[in-house]
């Protein structure tokens, strides 16, 4: 059976810059699937994708309004992380590319989450969940 794929669509102002932020922070794009348009941005080989797709092309996908990111949370992306280390090494590299920290990491235990909003506004939550570590069944 093939590996299932996803294809995050996210909306950009300026497809250069999102391309320079996401590159800043170690990823890279598929050139089959990127044009002036839209950059298809990998985030892990072979299964998880983000398309930035220009405003104006993203709006031919749909007849609703775009989310205005400075207001509203349209979604909430979270990816995993092998470390501590690497959250915060992510959000670091996300700060520097212009990005912003909307709230302090986050420490449960068994689990460590931190994140940061991207030029357009979208968030992106990190976490690393320690494999040996007891894990509470409340809400953290």
């Amino acid at each position: 059976m093939a590996t299932k794929q996803i294809f995050v669509n996210l909306p950009v102002k300026n497809l250069e810059k999102s391309k320079a932020f996401f590159a800043a922070l170690g990823y890279t794009f598929n050139e089959q699937f990127t044009d002036a348009n839209a950059a298809c941005m990998v985030i892990n080989e072979g299964s998880i994708h983000a398309m930035l797709l220009v405003e104006d092309f993203f709006k031919t996908f749909t007849d609703k309004s775009l989310t205005d990111t400075s207001k509203s949370t349209e979604v909430l992306l979270c990816l995993s992380c092998e470390s501590r280390a690497e959250v915060d090494e992510l959000v670091a590299k996300a700060v520097a590319a212009g990005g912003t920290v909307p709230r302090a990491p986050q420490d449960y235990g068994f689990m460590y989450g931190h994140g940061f909003q991207d030029l357009d506004g979208h968030l992106w939550e990190l976490s690393y969940m320690d494999p040996n570590a007891e894990v509470s069944h409340q809400n953290p």
